[in-house]
């Protein structure tokens, strides 16, 4: 890449991130951190729409653009501010009067299919509220995609052509064979012939001259999946499993999005423009794959983002950890700063799978070979003992039994801290003079779908009408008794799991559904109870899939959420009153969430802490930009709260674990304690995920690495360690030890073990890393 063929906002932003010129198949220009991305990416926005005030742009929707949005709305609404100013001189935007963007042209990139342009999940409300009203954009020069206009058979409207929102793309190649399949077909033929007509006014237009779009999990942009022809064209078509985990999300579960199809422009429509400015944006280790595979790959249908090779302006912004498996980021990380232990073990590691060679097995001349290896200092015939010896030690951390410590084990949602720690967990509570208790910072109303409480309220109404909740009889149980007791409904639900009795583990959840009504509506008699399950049950039947509930109807779904988790724990003998739920206000449930704040968010923590004085603190330590962005702001929360802490007492003897679960995972060279997973261990999580997270048990809302339960996704990430390490260690290592506890490992567990100083400094990194430059 020749410093010739970028913008001046580009070159400004390529100079001061200090990169040596990429060997990739198409430019790339990193940032530091996720703000970072927006900045750049509005701040060429801004510039390209200066010289082309009357062009054609499509940007994108979802969580990814979001400081896109805010830096582009930032500089619109301040752009003769002495700050706005300072900015664009320091990045290179030379454009002196603010750009008038009312002359632009707009394409819609994409949007599910059917969807009512009313819902607000819908990429029609999305680019409506922040694109043409948000950057002042003229709706008569915008192509949009709007389920609700698209003609169909006859001027029916889709909710009569398809009822249940299943579109069935047989019907283009078979014969119908009844009066509703012969009208669904006309309409999907009416439809195709719609997506013709989008894709002419496109190409009308000259084609797509800014082009802004995220990359997905199987490496999709718009909604071209993996394996999408780089002809394709405007199209109604099908999307693959990982696309429909994360569109869950928007549809209010995988039920949905496995069923409904997309509009999505194609991948020619991009770059049928040859002097089209195509900018894909990554942030986060999560996308480091697809962001290898894009720009290191010869162009392939595997990999969509290819397709931008024939560009001469294709880009990709991306963030340095969404970079971080590209030659260039990996060969600096072995040759510049210091060499260390890590980069020893995770070279040998790495060179043992490439080889798929076991590490006893490696000679000399294997390591001399490696391009990473020969950086070794000292590099002898002692060096993959070295390496073998230290992660020995790490095992041999995993196994220690510990005695009179306090543990606070926190996680940003129900479930984080069993997927990411629970073996480790089981092991230490098997000694009495150990104190556990465990919080979740987070309502997790979102994980459970309308559809779940629906169910379980008729249940509830039904029991109540039988006469078999029969706690609501008590003279003081609307007053105060509804207080009382919630340890027998963890225990009676879990009786009747020992029973192998589904209908009074219903009834036991039935018992907590009261309680938590009682609680949030305040009703005073059993015929308020009952009204109170009418209108919630009202208002989900006129609610759409994945629209945002009211507060109350929130309320009761985290309370369904921490019921399952107080289960989950009394398992091991942990009461109620050591499941602690934190709520923290900073989680809304909108699609760009707050940040945490001091006296809502971080004092509730402070003053657990307080109380607690806990000698370990477990925590979700995922990367930037990696799972959901809660884990990221719990973890703010939580350093605040232990840097607070720390200014009143001394925790020089303090220890702090992080640990991953389903959203991303160590390299072994990356942890300091390796925890051997045993049979039992892996059926006790699988048992105890499926007896009692009952709303996740489905799995409406998956991770796209695994079309299933959590439980599987974590059992599955734990075997794949544990193959990693015996590529190393060797396989008779574990069925040979002489401890029993290691002969039975078919599984690693994985975590990092920190000082309060070195957990601190590690947040303030991810810190910089994700929030960089505050508006």
């Amino acid at each position: 890449m020749e410093l010739s063929q970028l913008s001046k906002v580009e070159r400004a932003f390529f100079e001061l991130s200090g990169a040596s010129k990429p060997n990739a198949k198409m430019p790339y220009i990193l940032v530091d951190n996720f703000p970072q991305l927006g900045l750049l990416t509005s701040l060429r926005f801004l510039e390209w729409i200066s010289e082309n005030p009357q062009g054609v742009i499509s940007l994108p929707t979802g969580k990814t653009p979001e400081h896109f949005i805010k830096w582009t709305k930032y500089f619109l609404d301040n752009w003769k501010d002495k700050k706005v100013i300072e900015i664009r001189t320091k990045y290179g935007l030379d454009a002196k009067e603010k750009p008038d963007l009312s002359h632009l042209h707009f394409v819609q990139i994409d949007e599910f299919y059917p969807i009512s342009s009313k819902q607000q999940n819908s990429f029609y409300y999305y680019v409506n509220n922040f694109y043409l009203e948000g950057f002042g954009l003229d709706k008569k020069k915008a192509l949009l995609i709007n389920s609700d206009e698209i003609p169909l058979y006859q001027g029916l409207h889709f909710s009569k052509v398809f009822p249940d929102s299943k579109v069935d793309l047989s019907l283009r190649f078979r014969e119908y064979k009844t009066a509703e399949e012969h009208m669904q077909q006309q309409s999907i033929f009416l439809i195709d012939n719609w997506c013709t007509d989008y894709e002419a006014k496109i190409r009308d237009l000259g084609g797509i001259g800014f082009f802004l779009g995220g990359i997905g999990p199987d490496g999709h942009i718009a909604f071209n999946t993996r394996g999408s022809d780089h002809f394709s064209s405007t199209r109604l078509t099908s999307t693959n499993f990982e696309t429909q985990a994360i569109a869950a999300g928007d549809l209010g579960g995988i039920e949905i999005s496995k069923n409904r199809l997309v509009i999505t422009i194609g991948l020619e429509t991009i770059t049928f423009n040859p002097e089209a400015t195509a900018i894909i944006i990554a942030a986060g280790e999560a996308k480091a794959e697809v962001v290898q595979n894009a720009l290191e790959s010869e162009p392939s249908n595997v990999y969509p983002a290819t397709v931008l090779h024939k560009l001469k302006k294709g880009r990709f912004y991306t963030t340095t950890s969404a970079a971080a498996l590209l030659t260039d980021t990996v060969d600096k990380y072995y040759s510049s700063g210091e060499w260390t232990q890590e980069k020893s073990e995770r070279a040998i590691i790495n060179l043992c799978k490439r080889l798929d060679k076991y590490g006893h097995h490696l000679v000399l001349d294997d390591l001399k070979k490696d391009r990473h290896c020969r950086l070794i200092p000292n590099l002898n015939d002692n060096t993959v003992k070295s390496v073998i010896d230290s992660i020995q030690n790490k095992i041999l951390n995993g196994l220690k039994k510990e005695t009179d410590q306090i543990y606070y084990h926190t996680g940003p949602h129900h479930d984080d801290i069993m997927l990411g720690i629970l073996p480790h967990i089981n092991r230490q509570l098997r000694s009495a003079s150990n104190e556990f208790h465990f919080a979740v910072l987070t309502s997790g109303f979102t994980a459970v779908t309308n559809l779940f409480i629906t169910d379980i309220l008729k249940d509830t109404k039904k029991l109540l009408e039988e006469g078999k909740i029969q706690m609501v009889e008590y003279a003081d149980f609307f007053e105060s008794g509804y207080k009382y007791k919630w340890d027998k409904d963890v225990s009676h639900y879990l009786n009747r799991v020992a029973a192998m009795d589904p209908v009074g583990m219903g009834r036991g959840l039935c018992h907590r559904i009261v309680r938590a009504i009682v609680e949030i509506y305040q009703v005073k008699t059993k015929s308020e109870l009952r009204d109170a399950i009418n209108e919630i049950l009202a208002i989900l039947n006129k609610s759409y899939n994945g629209e945002k509930n009211p507060p109350k109807i929130q309320k009761l779904k985290g309370m369904v959420r921490e019921f399952e988790e107080e289960l989950v724990w009394a398992h091991f003998g942990v009461q109620v009153k050591n499941v602690h739920h934190l709520r923290l206000g900073f989680y809304t449930g909108d699609i760009f969430t707050e940040q945490p704040e001091r006296t809502r968010d971080v004092i509730p923590i402070l003053e657990m802490l307080r109380k607690i004085k806990p000698t370990v603190i477990s925590l979700a330590l995922d990367p930037e930009g990696s799972g959901p962005d809660t884990h990221y702001k719990v973890l703010q929360a939580i350093a605040e709260a232990i840097r607070l802490w720390g200014k009143e007492e001394d925790l020089s003897k303090l220890r702090i674990w992080g640990y991953r679960n389903v959203w991303y995972r160590f390299h072994a060279a990356e942890a300091d304690v390796i925890v051997p997973v045993s049979l039992n261990a892996l059926a006790v999580l699988n048992n105890s995920f499926t007896d009692c997270y009952m709303s996740q048990v489905n799995a409406s809302f998956p991770s796209y690495m695994l079309d299933g339960k959590f439980s599987r996704l974590t059992q599955k990430i734990w075997v794949e360690q544990l193959l990693d390490i015996q590529l190393l260690l060797g396989k008779d290592y574990f069925y040979l030890n002489e401890s029993p506890l290691m002969r039975a490992s078919h599984g690693l567990l994985f975590f990092k073990e920190m000082s309060p100083e070195n957990f601190l400094k590690h947040a303030r990194d991810l810190e910089k890393s994700m929030e960089g430059v505050a508006l």
